[in-house]
């Protein structure tokens, strides 16, 4: 199948997954696999429009963390894009909603997130690899009310 052919259905995928997960209040779709899935709902960085897709994320030290993987593909996701365009987001965990800032990790604090995400998905580093990129890690963290 041609790359623009999986990335539509991978599209339409994810379309479905965020629709059914946000009707079910994550009790549908909250899980791929043995992965917790939150969803992100990002402004379109040309439309302006909100975007909303589910995420594989993980809790550490209390933030919630997600990685950029695209599947592996050579691209980052639409979602990075629009948070390094505005990082202003909206998190869906189960029925909860909340808004957040979206914070790209770097230096020293993304290797340690790194080393702490792969701990517990064996699939991370050869997802790396096959993007053969730098994976972006994102802590996701509660926006604070303006003073």
């Amino acid at each position: 199948m041609p790359q623009s052919m999986r990335h539509r259905a991978r599209v339409r995928l994810n379309h479905a997954h965020a629709w059914i997960y946000a009707r079910s209040g994550g009790r549908i779709g909250g899980r791929v696999g043995p992965s917790p899935v939150l969803l992100l709902t990002t402004t379109g960085r040309r439309s302006g429009r909100p975007r909303r897709t589910p995420v594989q994320y993980q809790r550490i030290d209390g933030a919630l963390v997600i990685v950029a993987a695209a599947g592996g593909a050579p691209q980052p996701p639409a979602w990075w894009r629009n948070i390094e365009a505005d990082p202003r987001v909206t998190v869906q965990l189960g029925a909860e909603r909340w808004p957040a800032r979206a914070v790209t990790a770097h230096g020293a604090r993304r290797n340690e997130l790194w080393r702490r995400l792969c701990e517990t998905n064996r699939y991370l580093a050869r997802t790396e690899r096959r993007a053969g990129r730098a994976l972006p890690v994102v802590e996701l963290e509660p926006a604070r009310p303006a003073a």
